[in-house]
């Protein structure tokens, strides 16, 4: 395989060029991560809100590491593509990652993912002395379970109680996630909620055009999943609850990844990274349904909820605490029967009532509202550390 390196960097903004060339710069948020991919979701959109945000108020430097060949300057972390996984690259060492994040000279760094680059995160910002925090994207114990059995969740859970601690703090974007932390035995952890751009996501996006497209007839009623292709996505409890249903319903998966979904009424589509040809799909379903039971938040029910789409998901995880009976069905049980039951009940609401709600839910996780409370983690956690390096303390291991 070939070395391939990458960086991304903030397209810098005249006002942000004057800041940093002025006598103080500004502060500088380094974010690393593997969970980065042409086909990646709701860690790469988090990532770029992010870096846009920081752009737009000129109040932080910010920059996003990542192994691979998506970048535009050096320095980058050689990586390797890592087989079945859509494009995801690793790092080929921890020393390579380590030298790029000593090399930007952050303020603090923020690991996305708990693997090799968590610790290389870690071991520079110790030499930098500088804060570093994570933030908990994904289940780890019980990714763990589905792939590799229920043997591997207490080895796992032991890896994740030996990492996250070493955390100034990891950042959960649910309170089910943070009760998940804490059961595993992490004390550090804030609860920050991911976001949505209800802008680009938004209700205009509707386009009767979209489900003559796929070969839909008019009166179907159009369910649409978005998101990995994965076994943790339970995409065979979606088409077993389509066949349940019968021919006046079909179900339009998006997405990518090693577990194609088919059968009848089924149709698989290819991942979509424009973000208004996503909003067009999201806006011109009838609802969008979620089987995953261990999603840490549920980004892409959001985004639907702000295209004034319902929702159908699992009760399980963050998508438990997103949607409800004002914005959809939460699934209590998550057997494809259960599923059946909760879209056709779903089907005969009065549809504009719901469109509404899950629009106004939307609203109140806009970026513009999340965001500044990110920035005010940040601002107190480097402030913490700037201060424990004052009166000589010296920071946990």
């Amino acid at each position: 395989m070939s070395r391939n390196v990458a960086t991304v960097s903030p397209r810098l903004s005249k006002r942000t060029r004057r800041a940093r060339d002025s006598a103080t710069p500004l502060p500088h948020i380094v974010d690393v991560t593997m969970f980065w991919a042409n086909q990646s979701g709701g860690v790469k959109r988090y990532l770029l809100s992010k870096n846009a945000y920081f752009e737009r108020t000129a109040r932080w430097k910010h920059s996003i590491v990542i192994p691979g060949t998506l970048g535009v300057q050096p320095p980058g972390i050689p990586g390797i593509l890592l087989p079945f996984s859509s494009g995801y690259r690793i790092p080929l060492t921890a020393r390579s990652s380590r030298k790029v994040m000593l090399q930007m000279a952050p303020d603090i760094i923020e690991a996305g993912d708990p693997y090799q680059l968590a610790w290389a995160a870690l071991d520079s910002g110790a030499r930098l002395q500088v804060p570093v925090v994570a933030f908990y994207h994904s289940d780890l114990p019980e990714l763990a379970a589905r792939v590799f059995g229920a043997s591997a969740r207490r080895p796992a859970m032991a890896y994740a109680r030996k990492l996250y601690p070493r955390f100034d703090a990891v950042f959960a974007p649910s309170v089910n996630t943070l009760e998940r932390l804490g059961e595993i035995g992490v004390k550090n952890a804030l609860l920050q909620p991911l976001g949505v751009d209800t802008d680009a996501f938004h209700p205009s996006c509707q386009d009767a055009d979209w489900r003559s497209e796929i070969g839909i007839a008019p009166d179907v009623t159009v369910l649409l999943y978005v998101g990995r292709f994965a076994p943790e996505k339970n995409l065979d409890v979606l088409t077993e609850a389509v066949r349940q249903l019968g021919d006046r319903y079909a179900l339009v998966a998006m997405g990518a990844g090693p577990v194609v979904p088919s059968g009848p009424g089924v149709y698989a589509i290819p991942y979509e990274a424009d973000t208004h040809r996503l909003a067009r799909a999201m806006a011109s379903a009838d609802m969008l349904v979620h089987a995953g039971n261990q999603e840490t938040f549920g980004l892409v029910a959001l985004e639907a909820m702000a295209c004034g789409t319902p929702v159908v998901a699992c009760a399980e995880g963050g998508l438990g605490e997103l949607v409800d009976a004002s914005v959809g069905y939460s699934v209590r049980n998550g057997a494809a029967a259960q599923f059946a039951e909760a879209i056709r009940g779903l089907a005969d609401r009065h549809l504009p009532t719901l469109r509404q709600a899950a629009r106004q839910r939307a609203g109140e996780y806009d970026w513009r509202v999340v965001l500044p409370g990110l920035e005010a983690h940040y601002r107190r956690i480097v402030g913490a550390s700037k201060n424990e390096r004052g009166t000589g303390q010296s920071r946990a291991a």
